[in-house]
């Protein structure tokens, strides 16, 4: 009986019938190297220890088998993967945005002070902005005392990352949460 594969994942290894290549070194379920073998003795091998050959390496000069349980490799490859992934999003925290005005209502303003609070415990970043529109543009100093103020209502638990300052006709400041 042929075992026919018409598509794998790219990233899975070949194994047991599946190997396709007739000379290889064989690596056994030790890690000691059991030597250069073909196809048939190598699975007669791995049949007899009650594991799985499986092809690690097929380019260059010599093919190289492991005598290994793949089912147990494959488990702990995933769960390094998702070791991985939760280490890199635990890297990436998000960067919040929140949108302030020189006119904000005291309770908009305290919605967002409550919103950003929740956001730095967390561990994420804040950028508060305000973006002047007409005549607001002659009293940046106004947008500036808006900034700081939220700034104080969250200093408990965050620390000014980059100092308010214009860009064209906003004006930003980005907040960090406070080290533990």
């Amino acid at each position: 009986m042929e075992v026919l594969i018409i598509a794998s994942a790219s990233k899975e290894l070949l194994i047991n019938e599946q190997i396709r290549v007739n000379e290889m070194m064989v690596i056994g379920p030790n890690g000691e190297q059991m030597g250069q073998k073909n196809l048939n003795d190598a699975l007669t091998l791995a049949r007899y220890a009650g594991l799985d050959l499986v092809l690690m390496n097929d380019n260059g000069n010599m093919a190289v088998a492991k005598i290994m349980d793949y089912n147990k490799y494959r488990y702990e490859r995933q769960k390094k993967l998702k070791e991985a992934q939760k280490k890199q999003r635990e890297t990436n925290k998000e960067l919040k945005e929140y949108r302030l005005s020189v006119t904000i209502d005291i309770h908009d303003f305290e919605t967002r002070v409550r919103n950003a609070k929740e956001y730095l415990v967390k561990g994420h970043k804040i950028k508060a902005f305000i973006r002047f529109k007409g005549r607001q543009m002659a009293r940046p100093e106004l947008g500036k005392e808006v900034l700081l103020r939220f700034y104080e209502a969250l200093n408990d638990v965050s620390t000014i990352e980059a100092e308010p300052k214009m860009d064209g006709r906003q004006m930003f400041m980005l907040l960090a949460p406070k080290s533990k």
